[in-house]
């Protein structure tokens, strides 16, 4: 694993204390993993995502990712419905490994309460976290 100060983390980005990220963007967030979260998962060899259209609430489970140490979920860190999923990680779950916040994303969602993304933490915020 890697010391913190040579993981990345965007500052354009918001995370969440389940170690998701959110890009938001117009009327979209995209969501994954920190690359925290995929550094601490070790080799991903299986994702598992949503049905596009499902409408998920905030902290609720989205889907699991699989690597060769243990199987996690993936909790919603807004609330929205499910406009896209990544399906090139179905073949290529490595990518969450390689690029967790381009070709690594997960899910895009159409939010439905744009307040849930102010309470999430800037960069700072998640790496003090990280680091307590």
């Amino acid at each position: 694993m890697k010391e913190l100060s040579e993981l990345n983390f965007p500052d354009n980005l918001r995370y969440d204390k389940e170690h998701e990220w959110v890009l938001a963007e117009n009327d979209t967030a995209t969501i994954g993993i920190s690359d925290y979260a995929q550094d601490q998962l070790g080799d991903v060899v299986f994702v598992e995502l949503p049905e596009v259209g499902a409408t998920l609430s905030k902290e609720d489970e989205f889907g699991t990712v699989e690597s060769v140490k243990a199987v996690s979920e993936l909790y919603m860190p807004i609330s929205g419905e499910i406009i896209a999923i990544n399906t090139e990680l179905e073949e290529n779950p490595e990518r969450v490994n390689v690029s967790p916040y381009d070709t690594g994303w997960m899910i895009k969602v159409k939010p439905s309460d744009k307040s849930e993304l102010e309470a999430l933490m800037d960069n700072t915020e998640y790496v003090k976290m990280l680091g307590s």
